[in-house]
Parts: C-alpha cells; sequence; structure tokens
C-alpha cells in the first residue's frame, strides 16, 4: 500500500480449467500478486462452467485471492452445502431468501485496512430473488460504521440494470461497482461519483468458445432448441479479463479505474513454454 492507496483487482467470471490457470499464471507472473492489496475473483462457473468445488476453492486461496464471488450457479456443484458456511472468503449474493446458506457480504481485515465486499444478483432474465435495492443501501451503511471502503459485485444479465444499479450504489457511498455474468468486457470504465464503475468485468477463460463454452454446444443449442448440456471451450489462446481500481482508504473515493485484458498466449510468450 503506497500514500493512503490501496490498489484492488477484480476478474471477471472465471469459467472452468483454462480460466483458473490462466489467473493462476497471470497472478503468479513475476509475483503479480504482490502489486494488489486486495484481490477479488467471481468463481462462480470455475468448476468445469458451473459452481465452485472446495478444492478450486482452496487453490484460488492458494493463488492469492482474498474474496470470491459468484451469481446464479454457485449451487451447482452439490459439496458447496457442505463448506460454504465455513468459507470465510466466500460470498454468495446477498438478495437470496433469508435462510440461505452462506453469506452476501464481509468485512476483511486486511492489516492496514479494512475492506468490505458485497456480492448481489440482479433481477431481469435471473432467478427469482429479493429485491437488492434497499437490501443493499442497508448493508453499506453498516458496513461504513466499520470501513469506508465498499466493492460490489452486480450478476445481472440486462445493462440497462446494472448501470442503474451502479448509480444508486455511487450515491450510497461504493468505492467500486463492477457487472459480472454476461462475460463480455464493456468500454465503460468510469468514475462516478467517486465510485469506479464498469458495466461488466468480462470472464477469464478460453478465447476460442463462446464466452467460455464450447463454440459446437452453443452452435447445436440455437439450430436445435435442445438444452445441450454445456462444456468448457479447450483452445490454444485463453485471455484474462480483469479491472484495476485504485482507492483512497481514508476515505473510500475510487481515484482510477482501468480494464486489462491479456491473452494466455501473450503470458507463455513472456513465461516461456509451460506445461
Amino acid at each position: 500500500m503506497t500514500n493512503k492507496i490501496i490498489k484492488v483487482i477484480f476478474f471477471g467470471d472465471i469459467v472452468g480449467k483454462p480460466g483458473r490457470f490462466a489467473v493462476r499464471d497471470f497472478l503468479q507472473k513475476d509475483d503479480t500478486f504482490k502489486n494488489y492489496d486486495f484481490i477479488v475473483a467471481n468463481i462462480e462457473n470455475a468448476s468445469h462452467g458451473f459452481g465452485l468445488t472446495e478444492k478450486n476453492y482452496n487453490d484460488f486461496i492458494e493463488y492469492g485471492i482474498n474474496a470470491m464471488t459468484c451469481g446464479n450457479h454457485i449451487w451447482d456443484k452439490r459439496d458447496i452445502y457442505n463448506y460454504i458456511d465455513s468459507a470465510d472468503k466466500l460470498l454468495r449474493p446477498i438478495n437470496y431468501p433469508q435462510g440461505t446458506k452462506g453469506v452476501g457480504s464481509r468485512i476483511f481485515d486486511m492489516g492496514d485496512f479494512k475492506i468490505g465486499v458485497i456480492n448481489v444478483l440482479g433481477r431481469v432474465f435471473m432467478n427469482l430473488v429479493d429485491s437488492p435495492w434497499l437490501m443493499v443501501k442497508e448493508e453499506i451503511e453498516r458496513i461504513k460504521q466499520i470501513t469506508p471502503i465498499i466493492v460490489i459485485d452486480f450478476h445481472a444479465e440486462a445493462t440497462a440494470e446494472k448501470i442503474c444499479f451502479g448509480k444508486y450504489c455511487s450515491e450510497l457511498g461504493a468505492s467500486a461497482f463492477w457487472g459480472t455474468h454476461t462475460h463480455v468486457q464493456t468500454a465503460d470504465e468510469s468514475i462516478i461519483n467517486g465510485m469506479g464503475y464498469i458495466t461488466d468485468a468480462g470472464f477469464c477463460g478460453a478465447s476460442d468458445g463462446v464466452i467460455g463454452m464450447d463454440y459446437q454446444t452453443s452452435l447445436s443449442r440455437f439450430l436445435t432448441a435442445i438444452p445441450e448440456r454445456y462444456e468448457v471451450a479447450k483452445g490454444d489462446t485463453t485471455q484474462v479479463n480483469a479491472v484495476e481500481v485504485h482507492i483512497d482508504y481514508s476515505t473510500g473515493k475510487a481515484l482510477s479505474i482501468k480494464r486489462i485484458f491479456c491473452s494466455r498466449s501473450n503470458l507463455e510468450e513472456e513465461r516461456g513454454n509451460e506445461d
């Protein structure tokens, strides 16, 4: 941490093994993880494209990830029910009904600063969940009694819902807001009312497929309308989509935001060919 500025990086939806390994290599290259004071990733597609196994959860901690958010696919791997309540770096959307396993927000004590993370699920074209609007307002007010730094992952389908909810969160004093779920990185990063904002952070995974999934399977679903199960894409190139936000830790205001987009092939060229 330098001059009261914390550097936060958020990785868009990690899809399957290609995404996991791409993020691992990104963070391990020249110990890149040491350049950041806090690392967040959306992991709901991390285990063969759907959900998160406990093994992969522990792997992400080994990579240096401090907090993990998710979305509508978090329940797809059955063992999530066995470990989510003890997984202190994992969040599920806060607006699942009361009594749902897991928690939707956490405050992480990083020594020099504390940072609140909130995970929210959109409602347009998504699962039927509770309204997040008043819920998030109350949660931000609660966290601000402890720390001014609050970042939000809004896992949602509709662009308009993301933009509106983002503006709403900026008025409530959030430090950073990134959309997830659609897996396509948007070019609208900006500072809104002192909050770093992007409509969608993109995804980490195989570039040769369709948003991380196999092209032929995706094509078959569109051509036949038969719900064939998706498979994670394979290919020679994987991509890392992320967002870096610099935040004044005394005020919680974002000072800058930038998109990160790099390919695994570029990383391999820099590191040498590895298995």
